[in-house]
């Protein structure tokens, strides 16, 4: 049996790696430096560089001398073919890509060739110079792209609440306007509602667009305590997935040229530096919603970080993930279950679903960044609040001989070794939890009767490769919360 390990090392690898550009930067691709003196008042000065071929984004940061007697540098930029924008002094970094470009630059392709800063002097007195530095970034393919926020939005490990699923007017999300005519809902919108719904991070994932990210780059400074992670739903014929991550193009043509399979589209995400989550899986695909379920042959579940188990209001029965995951957890591979509102209308009432955040996935990290919240769902540090409240919890522990594991993580538990469980439930007093899996371990006592619950039970290892996660129901029976799985003696 093949696992999904590899694949959880793997990302979780080149997340740390964005993560530690993030916090520590790399030393600038290129330094340009200057003088201007007053000779340059009410003048533009152009200072040429060299854009290598096959970059995918560029970043600049500016500074200069003599503010103090009153010297002031304006900012723009010119491609090798068009003006590409102008800050002025209104901001002294940038960033433009081909999907995106920080508010006053136009995004589009990087061509290789000369660029030049556009320098802009409004006044300069005449015995005054003032020296500049200008520091450029190159980003190529495969550098991991590490989100709209510059450094993390808040700091310490702790449970962080977000959706992962939604659409805006960038696809076929919609909203009543200020005089209630249906229109394409705008992407503002759905930052609202996710701040009122009391979320910390949003994943938009219009279908197979990247036009919504050069709006969250524009919103995330406004939108500071609230992550905005770019996603796009890959929507195929065969099946839909959410991409998260990068911004960078990926194809969805499955079965035509430029995609041929989704080994193809798989190897492109792998490049751009993303995860990718298979969506409602369990829904039925024909002419009334072609490609809802999941049809794709051949499918290397080993590269697949995570499943969307629960879709909108579809936690049980026929039309919910969870039977499809299982089957996958079952076949050995270790899968993250995720979830997400599928939000198509950001004005929707809490109460009415598919409202935003309802299921809300919760995440174990120890920030609120881009790369730390995709590592720990590649990791399955991760558990669904399927109504979405602000302050349900599930905490599962899984201890043997001397080691500790907690959701998502493997646990090495021979043959008659025995394995402790403690489960830690939070605002579902009355309701009860129930073990799944086949490790083979039962308890009696699954009550909870306090909002604050802890229960504990043992069992003997089997020395098989397992796993065991834990559901809670509320008093009526209905679940509210899913866990992912502990694994016991994974298989390499």
């Amino acid at each position: 049996m093949r696992t999904g390990a590899a694949l959880v090392c793997a990302i979780g690898l080149l997340l740390h790696v964005v993560a530690a550009r993030a916090q520590t930067p790399r030393a600038p691709d290129l330094t340009l430096t200057g003088t201007l003196t007053g000779a340059a008042h009410e003048t533009y000065t152009e200072v040429p560089f060299k854009v290598p071929a096959g970059v995918e984004r560029i970043t600049v940061e500016f500074a200069y001398t003599g503010k103090a007697e009153r010297s002031v540098i304006d900012l723009g930029l010119r491609d090798p073919e068009r003006f590409r924008g102008w800050s002025g002094g209104n901001k002294s970094s940038f960033t433009l890509a081909e999907s995106d470009a920080t508010p006053s630059y136009l995004p589009g392709p990087l061509k290789a060739g000369t660029w030049r800063l556009v320098l802009g002097a409004p006044n300069i007195r005449k015995a005054a110079r003032a020296d500049y530095v200008a520091k450029i970034w190159f980003d190529r393919k495969g550098q991991a792209f590490a989100g709209f926020s510059a450094a993390p939005l808040a700091r310490g490990e702790r449970w962080w609440r977000g959706d992962l699923h939604m659409h805006t007017g960038h696809s076929d999300g919609s909203c009543l306007s200020r005089r209630g005519a249906k229109v394409p809902c705008p992407v503002f919108k759905t930052a609202e509602a996710a701040v009122a719904r009391g979320l910390d991070f949003i994943a938009i994932t219009d279908h197979n667009a990247t036009s919504h990210f050069e709006a969250m780059r524009e919103l995330a400074p406004y939108f500071d305590d609230l992550l905005l992670i770019p996603g796009r739903e890959v929507t195929t014929f065969h099946g839909h997935a959410n991409l998260f991550g990068p911004t960078a193009f990926v194809d969805f043509q499955l079965g035509g040229a430029r995609a041929p399979s989704l080994a193809t589209i798989l190897d492109q995400a792998k490049t751009a530096g993303g995860i990718l989550s298979i969506n409602h899986p369990g829904l039925p695909s024909g002419e009334a919603c072609m490609g809802c379920g999941w049809t794709v042959k051949d499918t290397d579940f080993s590269r697949i970080a995570a499943i969307e188990v629960v879709n909108g209001g579809l936690a049980e029965g026929p039309l919910s993930g969870v039977a499809f995951w299982e089957a996958r957890l079952n076949a050995g591979h270790r899968i993250t279950a995720v979830g997400g509102s599928d939000n198509h209308d950001a004005t929707l009432p809490p109460d009415k679903a598919p409202a935003i955040g309802v299921p809300t996935t919760v995440v174990r990290a120890p920030e609120l960044s881009q790369a730390a919240i995709l590592a720990a769902i590649a990791r399955g540090h991760v558990f669904l609040d399927l109504a979405g409240t602000r302050g349900r919890l599930l905490e599962v522990h899984a201890a043997s001989g001397g080691s500790e594991a907690q959701m998502g993580d493997a646990l090495a538990a021979p043959a008659g070794a025995r394995v402790r469980v403690e489960v830690h439930v939070v605002g579902v007093a009355g309701g009860s939890m129930s073990l799944a899996g086949d490790t083979g371990a039962g308890s009696s006592d699954l009550k909870l009767a306090e909002p604050d619950t802890t229960k504990t039970f043992e069992f003997t290892a089997d020395g098989r490769a397992s796993w065991l996660r834990v559901d809670v129901r509320g008093a009526d029976g209905r679940l509210l919360l899913l866990g992912n799985p502990i694994y016991l003696n994974p298989v390499p």
